[in-house]
């Protein structure tokens, strides 16, 4: 990730939670309190490392629970897709969806199966509420181009100061400009299907074979009669097998994940599935052909499951929610072919769109933003669905990145019933809300039934090792020049604006505070 230091830095303005809000979750008008920062632009390893420190992003809107204050502490979940084996009731999601692929099969509809984070609007409005009062009217064209001013100068100073210290604050020469440019088409992501594997549950008879393949069979056998070379090797090239025997009985060994979500269709199936990756933001051609559509599907889903008024679900909320982001879209050569930033995963069904995972990719983890869907399509359990199809994707994605290696499923309240099943996914960790580092669920699910609010390192003596140390050293970005805070106060001398930019270090501890710009009017 060395090569990243080339781009222009996050740009952040910080807000304290001094009130307390409407609670999403519980629903208490005044229970929710939490700290904020409006992102005008953000690098993925910044987001990452803040999400790694209880952040999470609601549009360009990143906000911090107050977790002793607040009335359901909200505890960052991550799953670990390498490890994890579905369970039985996972499995018979899987299933179902394949019956109605395969058979077109209906189920008994559903409106219990929560996708992630489906409350995270009500969760955050507070918090919005706060932004619309404080009345944010900073520019983006101004600031970026304050930035751009700010950076030449900084450059032409470099050529005249050698000094190391200098050129550490000019590594960035990027104008924002940029990174809100068109950005490049994304990916399409097409399911492929594996071979089903031989079936025979009487291992004292030869196990049950269709017609299909016995002719397929018969076909090499013959192939190989009349030519024992070139023509086999057409054969194998058609991906047959090569094998004259029997195939061999089932293992005791469980399917993988791969396996269940990609079992091999009949060739007359009743439908077909397509799962199709698009970029969001900035937005890429294919995000923007789909777009209506996809804004059709996410009105239905608020009116009919969240029961909003139809007058609710704006164009505008949809995109300053759903597909506004403040994350860059960076494509390392190292990092997954479709890049880092911000996408919608898209359901495909007949040509039709029915559900949309809105993710994050970063370095180290695929992150679920929230995912809603046609409720036409309820009783599909799309919530499981889409949740299991991500931590396959995650693991697609660990292939070619090896460091890309968990699944962020956004927070855990143990307080709501409606929140607590992203617990099923197993293995995964809950990031404690004063060392930060990650316990495994097990180990917190104890506590977390005396108290709602838990430190969950057992270790009394352990400390928060990312701290702000140096508030000192927190970067600012005031009047077209970054500077140190230190070098900022001497000119303001403002005690209860020094009390908000220690406050602000505390939260993104020492690493981000350094790299991040801090916005002051």
């Amino acid at each position: 990730m060395a090569s990243w230091s080339a781009l222009s830095p996050s740009i952040v303005e910080y807000f304290e939670g001094e009130d307390f809000y409407r609670c999403g979750y519980c629903k208490n008008e005044s229970g929710s309190r939490s700290n904020g920062m409006w992102a005008h632009s953000m690098t993925v390893q910044d987001y990452q490392d803040l999400i790694d420190r209880g952040w999470r992003r609601s549009g360009r809107y990143v906000y911090k629970p107050v977790m002793n204050q607040t009335c359901c502490p909200q505890y960052t979940i991550r799953c670990r897709p390498l490890q994890f084996q579905p369970s039985k009731s996972h499995k018979k999601v899987l299933k179902k969806m394949l019956k109605f692929l395969a058979k077109g099969e209906l189920f008994r509809r559903n409106y219990e199966d929560e996708p992630m984070d489906s409350t995270m609007e009500d969760a955050v409005a507070g918090d919005f509420a706060l932004i619309n009062k404080l009345d944010i009217k900073c520019d983006l064209k101004t600031l970026s181009s304050d930035l751009k001013e700010s950076l030449e100068c900084d450059k032409k100073k470099k050529e005249k100061n050698s000094k190391k210290e200098d050129s550490k604050e000019l590594t960035y020469s990027q104008a924002i400009e940029e990174k809100l440019g068109s950005g490049e088409p994304s990916h399409s992501i097409k399911a492929h299907l594996l071979p089903k594997p031989g079936k025979g549950a009487d291992l004292s008879k030869p196990p049950c074979r269709k017609a299909k393949e016995i002719r397929k069979e018969r076909k090499m056998l013959k192939l190989m009669q009349q030519n024992p070379a070139g023509e086999f090797e057409s054969f194998q090239a058609q991906g047959q097998a090569l094998t004259s025997f029997p195939p061999k009985a089932k293992s005791n060994q469980p399917k993988s994940l791969e396996e269940l979500i990609f079992e091999s269709l009949p060739e007359n199936a009743s439908h077909k599935l397509e799962v199709r990756v698009v970029r969001s933001s900035p937005p890429s051609s294919q995000f923007k052909a789909t777009f209506q559509e996809s804004y059709q599907v996410y009105k239905r889903y608020q009116m009919v499951i969240h029961k909003d008024p139809p007058d609710k679900p704006t164009v505008s909320q949809f995109t300053r929610f759903l597909c506004s982001s403040p994350l860059e879209a960076e494509n390392p050569p190292n990092g997954p072919e479709c890049g880092y930033g911000s996408f919608h995963q898209q359901y495909w069904l007949d040509g039709k769109i029915i559900a949309v995972g809105v993710i994050d990719i970063l370095p180290y983890c695929v992150s679920s933003v929230y995912l809603y869907y046609d409720p036409d399509y309820s009783f599909l359990s799309l919530g499981v669905y889409s949740a299991l199809r991500e931590i396959a994707f995650t693991r697609q994605l660990h292939e070619k990145t090896s460091q890309l290696s968990y699944y962020y499923m956004g927070f855990y309240i143990h307080s709501c019933p409606k929140m607590k099943y992203k617990g099923q996914y197993r293995p995964s960790d809950l990031l404690c809300p004063e060392t930060y580092v990650w316990v495994p669920i097990e180990q917190c699910l104890p506590p977390l039934e005396n108290s709602k609010y838990c430190r969950f390192n057992q270790d009394p003596e352990a400390v928060d090792q990312g701290r702000s140390k140096e508030p000192d050293r927190v970067r600012v970005f005031h009047k077209k020049a970054i500077m140190p805070y230190g070098v900022y106060k001497k000119h303001r001398k403002d005690p209860s604006e020094e009390a908000t930019v220690v406050q602000y270090a505390s939260l993104v501890g020492q690493v981000c505070s350094e790299r991040m710009l801090l916005f002051r009017a």
